[in-house]
């Protein structure tokens, strides 16, 4: 069966607005892979790196459980998602492990570098899997399939400067966002530094509301989440749409204007 990896930069943002996605595929018999690149180890005002690490590696692998998935341990502290060959090579070595015809990784432009940082290695650890003249740490083989990558919306569904983000492909998550709303519960810790940090005061309903945002934009589904492929050009054909094709039924183009 195809494969789909999801990369992100921290613990929760799978669940946040790519989880309904993955569970649509799981019904289809797709193999699930799941990757955070930081380790959470700053995400905590009570709680030390080491502690908080652990803490948040074991929220993670039961989110990844719960959702059927292959875990892929994190790469590095947050805060620390960089755009260097090192990572790249690390990010590579699970891309051409996990061999997805699907990548789903971030808004190229989001409110935070983590984030976008998160989606260059992404895109390009893709963009190199059939590419044996660079060397994945581990190394890994390269295999020639075509890889189409798709972008998440962005928090808030909005650049860091307001503009409105539209997907061009929304997903209905109404029949799964239950089983997306248990995976994220699965981070509890996560939801105590959002609350201190950022003042999000309901953790799960944040979750709700976004989904039901992007479903609002779709004009026809209750809940949704929102993608935008990304252009063909050293990844797929130029008509691949595999996403859309694989949850045809489950899902909808951006309706006109």
């Amino acid at each position: 069966m195809p494969s789909v990896l999801a990369i992100a930069a921290h613990h929760d943002d799978i669940e946040f607005v790519m989880a309904g996605t993955l569970l649509r595929l799981r019904e289809l018999g797709w193999d699930l892979h799941y990757m955070n690149l930081a380790d959470g180890c700053r995400g905590s005002t009570t709680l030390d790196r080491a502690t908080c690490a652990a803490v948040r590696l074991e929220e993670a692998k039961r989110a990844a459980g719960l959702l059927g998935a292959k875990f892929y341990p994190p790469i590095c502290p947050d805060m620390e998602i960089a755009y260097t060959t090192e990572m790249l090579r690390k990010v590579a070595a699970v891309v051409r492990t996990a061999r997805p015809s699907v990548v789903l990784t971030h808004s190229p432009i989001d409110y935070m570098e983590d984030h976008e940082n998160a989606c260059r290695l992404a895109v390009s650890a893709a963009f190199c899997h059939g590419m044996p003249n660079f060397e994945s740490d581990p190394p890994v083989d390269v295999y020639m399939d075509p890889v189409t990558v798709y972008h998440a919306q962005p928090v808030g569904n909005a650049t860091p400067l307001g503009e409105r983000v539209f997907p061009s492909l929304y997903v209905d998550i109404t029949d799964v966002l239950a089983d997306k709303a248990e995976a994220l519960a699965a981070h509890a810790s996560q939801k105590e530094w959002l609350d201190q940090s950022q003042g999000m005061d309901s953790y799960i309903q944040t979750m709700r509301d976004g989904s039901a945002e992007v479903g609002q934009m779709s004009s026809k589904y209750a809940y949704a989440e929102g993608w935008r492929r990304r252009q063909h050009w050293g990844f797929c054909g130029p008509d691949d749409d595999p996403l859309a094709d694989a949850l045809l039924g489950h899902c909808a183009s951006r309706p006109p204007g």
